[in-house]
């Protein structure tokens, strides 16, 4: 990849948890970094240690990066419609950051519906669900996606016991919210012309007047206007008679004055646009859907209201109202007319709650968004929209997800949000599924600040390990170059390291590894999984390719730096037959690995419930073994690690038990000053290919 025609924009400021000063936030114009954004920080610290519990034999990394490009292995459809703060929808694929949405936040004792922004918006490709209510919604997603139920908030999939128990949906589980959306009107000709018929029969004037005019054999005048003080009605009138081939003037019909808005209005007043509006708003014989669909969104502008959480349409004409109330009964509504008040005048009241009202306003699709705000309205249950069934696909899906202001959304009707998080990225407020592979910290200045570390009097020069949380060599390193001036503090010091890599990338630092290994201890090991070419892919389809990572480590061992090979992670039922591992084995040797381990996979947390679910999807026969390994932590019992670890002992040109000793080596200038002669005693090391680190999954 050449990066020199690339685009670079320093585009926002954000400021992360942990870090003193904001960071910049960058975005690369290349096929690997499409939706991705790099947070550049400058670190106070370069060197890590390691938990003391943990089982790796070294105490100190180095992680230039948080967060992984790789992306081995939530979350929605992208079909799923999402409710706008306008109150319409829009399919969650095709929302975008800075989007007003409508979330809830509890008041009180109570949930109330609120407008929020969409703070962040990914995808990835996980294997599916689908939750269907008992109204018939049916809702695809991931099996970590979190809905709001009368119990709170619930997992789509989940267990009662065992290493997967957490709330998840059952048949028993009620979902809040709003209940199912309704689809949107098609606007053709017969719902433009039904919306101009609702609009001019109930706000506008339309007629023929005689004057006596002198000269003239007849005084008569034609006229048509129409004055509302909604723009978003009066456009769309003006727009629809437009197609009708209908021309209108705009102008002011009555200015703004202290608290009074100001009405602006249409007309003509040209004989043959007002006929043809005449003939446009005649009463049909027989109405398709869709007229009546423009003609209640028509009569709503003009002659509805909204409050009180009540909708009421008025009007003294007792043919409209007839007509509204044929058009509501067509669609189903729950609806009352009630009594005549003295001037005549007549209201049609809207029933079924908040579920009613939006469906009003999906099915119709009204112009005017101010009577459609749902603002500060209690959540409540809407319909029967009890869980019917939570089936899995059987495949994966492209799944979306987004993060708002006030941690959920409304998902075709019900209350939404997914929040696990993988627990290395966490801290930083970021979600650890999507944004583990889209939200990048990159810490900058790691390489001056690790100059001054390895210099301090206090360092006693121990073993760092690189590659042990994060992959070092993941593909943006190819932008930041950050490698290089970590192996030059490194092997000025004299300091014995090792590296961890999924990618051939760091050949490119060949010359400076060799520099590093005449000085110190150094040895580099690559993960390779699986040879197998169906399980590559469905575990880790964004890494290289594990024959290219075996030509580096051939490379690097020809050019002298210890390379061994780890096969890790090994997966029972996965990755670990004989006739996969066997291949892999003979081609590290071939290759000239100087060790090869295994590794049994490992889980933690969160990470969990992601390849559980990946598990249920993909590998359903899998998932009671998985389970019973994992059943008492993140390790699987040692018996099996045992069993995974025989599977590659003894393998590779020597033992995976090897160690290495500091060798008399010339001196190279660097801040310590050290010479061959004064440098400290030979010690034991234990070089990552040994035991190593699993690196992320998914």
């Amino acid at each position: 990849m050449r990066w020199d025609n690339l685009t670079l924009d320093a585009d926002e400021a954000a400021r992360l948890p942990g870090y003193r000063d904001a960071a910049v936030v960058r975005r690369f114009d290349a096929p690997e970094a499409l939706d991705m954004r790099f947070y550049e920080v400058h670190s106070r610290s370069a060197l890590n240690r390691v938990p003391e519990r943990s089982r790796m034999p070294f105490r100190w990394t180095i992680n230039p990066y948080r967060g992984c490009t790789h992306a081995c292995v939530y979350c929605l459809d992208g079909e799923t419609p999402i409710l706008m703060a306008d109150g319409r929808t829009r399919r969650l694929a095709d929302l975008s950051v800075g989007d007003e949405i409508y979330g809830t936040r509890r008041v009180g004792a109570y949930r109330r519906y609120e407008p929020t922004r969409v703070l962040a918006h990914w995808s990835s490709v996980k294997p599916a669900f689908r939750v269907t209510l008992e109204d018939g919604t049916e809702l695809v997603a991931s099996g970590d996606h979190r809905f709001l139920t009368r119990r709170g908030w619930k997992h789509v999939t989940g267990s009662g016991h065992g290493a997967e128990q957490r709330p998840h949906l059952t048949t028993n589980d009620v979902l809040l919210g709003t209940g199912q959306f309704a689809a949107g009107p098609v606007i053709d000709d017969d719902y433009e012309r039904g919306y101009v018929c609702g609009m001019v029969r109930g706000d506008g004037t339309i007629g023929t007047y005689d004057y006596p005019r002198a000269g003239r054999s007849h005084g008569r005048v034609y006229r048509f206007r129409l004055a509302l003080k909604d723009e978003e009605a009066l456009s769309r009138t003006q727009r629809y008679l437009r197609d009708a081939g209908i021309a209108t003037d705009a102008f002011v019909f009555q200015a703004a004055a202290g608290a009074r808005a100001q009405i602006s209005a249409v007309r003509t007043q040209r004989q043959r646009d007002v006929e043809a509006v005449e003939a446009l708003v005649r009463w049909p014989l027989d109405p398709p859907d869709s007229w009546c669909k423009g003609f209640l969104a028509g009569i709503f502008d003009a002659e509805g209201s909204c409050s009180g959480g009540v909708l009421r349409i008025s009007n003294g004409d007792a043919t409209i109202i007839r007509w509204i109330e044929l058009c509501l009964t067509r669609f189903g509504f729950d609806h009352v007319v009630e009594p005549p008040r003295p001037n005549g005048v007549r209201c049609v009241r809207l029933g079924g709650g908040l579920a009613g009202r939006l469906r009003f306003f999906h099915l119709t699709d009204p112009a005017i968004l101010r009577k459609r705000s749902m603002d500060g309205h209690a959540l409540k249950t809407a319909g029967s929209r009890k869980v019917a069934s939570v089936e899995p696909l059987g495949l994966s899906m492209r799944l979306y997800d987004i993060t708002t202001g006030t941690g959920d959304f409304i998902a075709n009707g019900a209350v939404s949000h997914n929040c696990f998080a993988r627990p290395t990225h966490r801290y930083l407020d970021f979600d650890a599924g999507r944004d583990f592979e889209r939200e990048i910290v990159v810490k900058v200045n790691v390489p001056e600040v690790l100059r001054i570390e390895l210099a301090r009097p206090s360092w006693r020069g121990e073993h760092v390990a690189l590659g042990t949380n994060t992959d070092p060599y993941q593909w943006v390193e190819g932008r930041y170059r950050l490698m290089p001036g970590i192996w030059e503090a490194l092997r000025d010091a004299r300091n014995p390291c090792s590296v961890l890599t999924k990618s051939p990338l760091l050949l490119r630092d060949l010359g400076l590894m060799r520099e590093l290994a005449a000085v110190t201890d150094f040895t580099a090991s690559l993960s390779i999984p699986t040879l197998d070419e169906k399980a590559w892919r469905a575990t880790e389809p964004h890494t290289p390719h594990p024959r290219a990572r075996l030509e580096a480590v051939a490379e690097l061992n020809r050019n002298g730096i210890p390379t061994g090979v780890l096969i890790a992670p090994l997966m029972p039922g996965i990755n670990d037959a004989p006739e996969q591992v066997e291949p892999l084995l003979a081609a590290a040797e071939e290759a000239g690995a100087v060790s090869i381990g295994g590794i049994a996979l490992h889980l933690r947390s969160d990470v969990r419930q992601i390849f559980m679910d990946w598990l249920r999807g993909t590998r359903p026969d899998l998932l009671p073994r998985y389970q019973r390994l994992y059943a008492r932590g993140a390790y699987a019992p040692r018996e099996e690690r045992a069993r995974l670890s025989a599977l590659v002992r003894g393998r590779g040109r020597r033992a995976p038990t090897w160690r290495l000793r500091a060798r008399e080596r010339p001196a190279l200038p660097g801040p310590t000053g050290r010479s061959a002669g004064d440098q400290q005693p030979p010690r034991e090391v234990a070089p990552l290919p040994r035991l190593g680190a699993q690196q992320a999954l998914f």
